[in-house]
């Protein structure tokens, strides 16, 4: 079972996370910040990982920090639950329509990390959640999962619904990438670091 537990513990927040990726999108998450939430649940139910977050946040001063560190600590457990890569489809892409809005998620879990993203939100907040961190919260993935990331948002006109169809997306598209399908690495240079 490739799977991975983490505590990151700073002076902001306090995330606890655990993720197993032979899982069956079960999820329980608690960040204090319900949007999130529900996005954190869409992400894990389309992935098909099991995930657990718990995120403790100066919440009283903005939603910053909280999102940002449980970016951090998923992009953690990617990372770490893959181990060494070895046999993983290594990449992944998924184009989701969520009734106006269409999607696309593409993704290299190369070990190289890197964030395109394309989506123009217009709201400031859904619920409590800040739209801008959207892109913050994909950033803290990428950076320390080594992952190459594109989100291109084609269209759509309802704020909700985009950010949703990113998570949505992006828990498609990685749950190809990281599909067992040899026992090679698909690296030419014979590692993915």
């Amino acid at each position: 079972m490739r799977m991975f537990e983490l505590e990151r513990i700073t002076k902001e927040t306090e995330v606890r996370g655990a993720l197993c990726l032979e899982g069956e999108g079960r999820s329980e998450i608690r960040t204090g910040i319900g949007f999130f939430d529900h996005m954190l649940d869409l992400f894990a139910f389309h992935s098909g990982f099991d995930l657990t977050m718990r995120a403790k946040g100066d919440l009283e001063v903005c939603d910053h920090h909280t999102i940002e560190d449980c970016g951090i600590v998923l992009g953690t457990l990617i990372r770490e639950a893959l181990g060494d890569k070895r046999g993983i489809h290594r990449y992944g892409t998924f184009m989701l329509p969520m009734d106006e809005t269409l999607c696309n998620v593409t993704l290299d879990l190369s070990g190289r990390p890197y964030l395109v993203y394309h989506c123009e939100l217009n709201r400031e907040k859904i619920g409590e959640y800040s739209t801008e961190m959207t892109e913050e919260f994909f950033r803290a993935v990428c950076m320390n999962c080594g992952m190459t990331l594109h989100i291109n948002v084609l269209y759509g006109t309802n704020d909700h619904h985009k950010v949703e169809a990113v998570f949505k997306a992006f828990g498609r598209a990685l749950k190809e990438a990281v599909r067992v399908e040899s026992d090679r690495v698909v690296s030419s240079k014979g590692v993915l670091e």
